[in-house]
C-alpha cells in the first residue's frame, strides 16, 4: 500500500512524478472505458453521447489532479460508461425511449418552402438550413431538394427529389 502511495500520492498535494502516473491509469482507464460504451459514443454526437464525453472527460480529470479519491473517480467513470451503454442498448430496443432521450429529426424544409415554425423551435435560420442541403446534397438549388431535416444529432440533412 505504501508502495502506491508513493507512486500515485493521496489528496491534493501531488508530485508531477505522481500526477503523471496517475495520468498514465487515465489513458488507459479512458481507452477502455470508451471502447467499452461502444462506437457510437464518439460517432453519433446525441444528447446521450455527448453526457458520456463531458462527464468521463471532466470526472477522470478530477482524478488526476487529486481533486477527487482515485479509486473513487475510476468506479464512477466505470458506472457513467455502464449506465450509457445500458441505455443505448434500451433505446435501440424502445423506439419511444429513443424519442425520449434523444428527440426526433424535424422537418425544415418540405414542399419547396422553409417550415419557419419548425426552423424557430430548432433555433437554425434559413442559412444554416442552406448549409446542410449544400453540404448533404450537393446543391443550392431548393427545386433539386424533396425534404430538409434537422436530425437527432443535430445536424442538418437534405433529401434530392
Amino acid at each position: 500500500m505504501e508502495t502506491l502511495l508513493t507512486i500515485f500520492g493521496d489528496g491534493k498535494d501531488l508530485t508531477a512524478i505522481q500526477m503523471s502516473s496517475r495520468g498514465i491509469v487515465v489513458f488507459f482507464l479512458a481507452l477502455l472505458l470508451i471502447r467499452l460504451s461502444g462506437r457510437r459514443s464518439f460517432g453519433i454526437h446525441t444528447a446521450l453521447d455527448n453526457i458520456i464525453v463531458i462527464l468521463l472527460g471532466a470526472t477522470l480529470s478530477r482524478g488526476i489532479v487529486g481533486a477527487s479519491p482515485f479509486l473513487a473517480t475510476i468506479i464512477t467513470c466505470t458506472i457513467i460508461t455502464a449506465l450509457h451503454r445500458l441505455f443505448g442498448w434500451l433505446m435501440v430496443r424502445r423506439a419511444k425511449l429513443a424519442n425520449f432521450i434523444e428527440g426526433d429529426k424535424i422537418t425544415l424544409f418540405e414542399k419547396g418552402r422553409f417550415i419557419k415554425e419548425n426552423m424557430d423551435r430548432a433555433l437554425v435560420s434559413q442559412a444554416d438550413v442552406m448549409q446542410g442541403i449544400r453540404r448533404t446534397a450537393v446543391t443550392d438549388k431548393l427545386e433539386q431538394i424533396e425534404a430538409a431535416y434537422l436530425e437527432r444529432s443535430g445536424e442538418i440533412s437534405a433529401v434530392r427529389k
